[in-house]
């Protein structure tokens, strides 16, 4: 319930900055990307699952394991993300789900999975501190700039203390779940030290979580590469470099904003905040905001029906 709450109010914030915006500009901009750009703007989404799979693949030292298996994992973790009113933990059981149906064994899947978001948190905050540097680099000297370049590092500050929090909890607090599982679910005491023990056992590799890592790094770079397309379809003139500072702060945002499904509301007043900061008006940055939802939508739809049926296939044998 409250899930919903928080989401409903995002969505009357997403209307008020439209009608704040202008609506009409919103949508003009929005619409002059056109069906044949809309349908470019799939395709390269539909483009980074596999760096993405890859970078979840090459955590695991099993050669067999196909890398496709990974991609679909990936694809539907993100579907669930963007579509359903899911918390990010959510989307990582679905796709690490949907990679164990695949044959991945259930232990490696989610643990790779929890080492693989990690290494796109790394990554991020990689990500997100080049975007600060061209913020306080390239905008130009205004009090608006400035407030967004305290908030932004402040952010960054307590990002990097979340993450490294979240690192021990993986590499020391395994051991704490076990003993808690042996109390509480003794039934659950196999799975979770199987967990534990492939997590070691990722994380033993350091050649491995470094090249996630970076993979996930160009995955980052990749998507503020898509939002300039879009950008340039819209007819807005605009260098990457810019689109990567504004991206890089969007995903910090989003991040922060974990408890809110969707970050419904607070992608789109990141996007009008920053947007006119380079140069951009507010207009183009929510139309952005916009299409990369509809976006995300046309594409998680017809991922989640079909792993909806997969799981539907593997359910009839154990009925039978």
């Amino acid at each position: 319930m409250k899930l919903v709450i928080v989401a409903a109010l995002g969505l009357c914030l997403v209307l008020y900055l439209v009608a704040y915006v202008g609506f009409g500009a919103v949508v003009s901009a929005a619409v002059a990307v056109g069906w044949g750009g809309f349908a470019l703007l799939c395709l390269y989404g539909l483009a980074q699952f596999p760096l993405l799979g890859y970078a979840w693949h090459v955590l695991l030292s099993a050669p067999r394991t196909r890398i496709r298996i990974f991609v679909w994992g990936r694809m539907v973790r993100d579907a669930a993300a963007d579509a359903l009113p899911f918390s990010p933990l959510g989307g990582m059981l679905l796709g690490a789900r949907a990679a164990s149906l695949q044959g991945v064994p259930a232990p490696s899947a989610f643990a790779s999975t929890i080492v693989d978001v990690t290494t796109e948190m790394l990554a991020q905050l990689a990500y997100i501190a080049l975007g600060l540097a061209i913020l306080i680099t390239r905008a130009p000297q205004s009090s608006s700039a400035a407030s967004l370049t305290k908030i932004s590092l402040i952010g960054f500050v307590l990002a990097v203390g979340a993450g490294g929090v979240f690192l021990a909890l993986q590499r020391f607090g395994h051991r704490l779940t076990l003993k808690l599982a042996q109390r509480l679910l003794p039934r659950a005491v196999a799975s979770t030290a199987a967990v534990g023990e492939e997590l070691d056992r990722i994380y033993a590799s350091r050649t491995r979580v470094a090249a996630s890592t970076a993979i996930h790094l160009l995955g980052w770079i990749a998507s503020a590469v898509g939002s300039w397309i879009a950008f340039r379809l819209i007819g807005v003139r605009i260098d990457l470099t810019s689109v990567i500072a504004i991206e890089s702060l969007v995903s910090a945002a989003k991040s922060a904003a974990v408890i809110v499904p969707n970050a419904l509301g607070v992608q789109e007043a990141t996007y009008a905040a920053l947007a006119p900061v380079f140069g951009v008006g507010a207009p183009f940055g929510l139309a952005l905001s916009l299409l990369k939802r509809a976006r995300d939508l046309a594409l998680a739809v017809p991922i989640l029906v079909a792993s909806h049926a997969m799981e539907g296939r593997q359910a009839l044998p154990r009925k039978a």
